[in-house]
């Protein structure tokens, strides 16, 4: 697994950082996830499950954002595919020139897939265009279904949401009536998958979703 530390930033716009990874990603084929989410609504979790899902079907790639730690890169490494660590050293957020520097680490000719694994944050990190094709929020039921109507603008830019720990949600006072009331109200053509990552509930639904943002791209 290749690490990247952020020790200084550059001084350049990142929307012009953005829109360079998206020329060269999209004339490598690639299609790019940005995945959001609190810390622990289960991102990482759900991406060891959606690439044991889909490794035999296309090439993947991640770049992991975190922190400090290179914990959660070391499990989706042991999945057995490449990996760039990116440590952020206090920054809530990835940018557009760190997932540059990535990239350049990365071999991506090989790839049909990179996933950006974002810092757990549910505003910071969507005012930043990393030059993605479709945004991804995860959103835990343990974390209350007032959420979409307290950090709008995350759920707003995404193209799907995931909701994790299906498996325990009769333990909690979930409302899914008014999750789905809020989340269409902010969004009207947001996808919503209902999943686990411990049981696997709702996962081959969302790889064929993911599947499907692959066969457009070709």
């Amino acid at each position: 697994m290749k690490s990247i530390e952020v020790k200084k930033r550059i001084l350049q716009s990142n929307t012009e950082f953005a829109e360079r990874n998206r020329r060269l990603l999209k004339e490598k084929g690639l299609v790019t996830l940005n995945i959001f989410g609190s810390p622990g609504a289960g991102k990482t979790s759900i991406l060891e499950k959606v690439i044991r899902n889909m490794k035999d079907k296309v090439s993947i790639g991640v770049i992991e954002g975190d922190l400090y730690t290179t914990k959660d890169g070391m499990r989706i490494e042991g999945q057995g595919i490449p990996v760039v660590q990116i440590n952020t050293c206090g920054a809530c957020h990835l940018d557009a020139a760190m997932v540059e520097e990535s990239i350049q680490a990365m071999n991506i000719e090989k790839l049909d897939v990179l996933f950006i694994e974002n810092i757990g944050n549910l505003v910071c990190p969507a005012s930043y265009d990393l030059g993605e094709d479709k945004r991804i929020t995860v959103l835990s039921i343990t974390e209350g279904n007032d959420k979409p109507l307290k950090y709008p603008f995350i759920f707003k830019q995404s193209d799907a949401v995931v909701l994790n720990k299906m498996d325990i949600i009769e333990f909690t006072d979930f409302n899914l009536d008014e999750f789905y009331e809020d989340i269409y109200l902010l969004n009207k053509d947001i996808k919503v998958f209902l999943v686990s990552a411990r049981s696997g509930e709702g996962i081959s639904e969302f790889c064929n979703y993911l599947e499907s943002k692959l066969v457009k791209n070709n």
